[in-house]
């Protein structure tokens, strides 16, 4: 199996690693495709070639998997997937540009440092070499989590869009305190906002352009500071009983996100 992996940063580097092929790195910046070549042992491709090969990987940014897709479906032979992170806008994508070919989308949910973990699965159109490409990534440690697009997605405006959002605000307004005045929740925060601010702008950028779930933060927010004593003892209550005594309002009987 020969793969074309389309975006040559740290997470096409990773796929470039994971997978049990031969791959090759097409990228806008000739540089990164060497580089994630030499990384893996792999080759580096004309982005603009018609070499096919029999799995494409597009590993861009999500806010430009789609307009890629298009440019590169004809390059797949057998298979294409993605690693964007974003799950319905691509698979519609590639069943609109790829329509006679196997599809799935893969969101692995953490950074390609800390791999392996859980990996988000969608088999849009199931075939011998998704099937290789994901007992791979299996085999190699990862967990599969079999989903929908839809359930995805909106998952991710939890997940990701409003997680960041809360992390970053706090980072924005925590001012410095003196050493030894820490408590445990203070230390917590402080380890995520040092966690989240040592990744790439970038990709937090894309992230929230992507999915909502900020402005809910926001709202929260601001009923938080604008509260009185008897108001904000309620708003403490319901998000308590979000959280503890198996009173999770956050997910329906299956499970799934509401």
């Amino acid at each position: 199996m020969d793969v074309l992996i389309v975006g040559a940063g740290s997470m096409g580097t990773w796929f470039g690693d994971a997978v049990d092929a031969e791959v090759a790195f097409a990228d806008i910046d000739g540089d990164a495709a060497a580089a994630a070549a030499d990384a893996v042992g792999g080759a580096v491709a004309d982005l603009e070639g018609e070499t096919t090969y029999d799995v494409v990987c597009l590993a861009v940014p999500m806010t430009h998997v789609a307009e890629v897709i298009a440019a590169q479906a004809t390059r797949a032979k057998r298979a294409i997937v993605d690693v964007s992170g974003v799950m319905e806008p691509a698979l519609e994508a590639m069943e609109r540009h790829a329509p006679a070919v196997e599809r799935a989308s893969l969101h692995p949910l953490f950074a390609p440092e800390r791999a392996p973990g859980s990996i988000a699965v969608v088999r849009d159109r199931s075939g011998p070499m998704t099937d290789e490409v994901l007992a791979t990534l299996e085999a190699r440690g990862n967990d599969l989590l079999e989903t929908t697009a839809a359930e995805h997605d909106e998952a991710m405006e939890t997940v990701q869009a409003a997680t960041h959002a809360a992390v970053l605000s706090f980072a924005l307004a925590a001012e410095s305190v003196p050493e030894g005045f820490e408590t445990p929740i203070y230390e917590t925060m402080e380890r995520l906002a040092t966690q989240v601010t040592a990744g790439t702008p970038r990709v937090y950028a894309d992230i929230q352009a992507t999915f909502d779930g900020a402005d809910a933060v926001a709202d929260a927010a601001a009923e938080i500071a604008a509260a009185d004593a008897d108001d904000l003892e309620a708003l403490y209550q319901a998000a308590a009983a979000n959280w503890h005594d198996g009173h999770d309002e956050r997910h329906n009987t299956e499970g799934k996100t509401t």
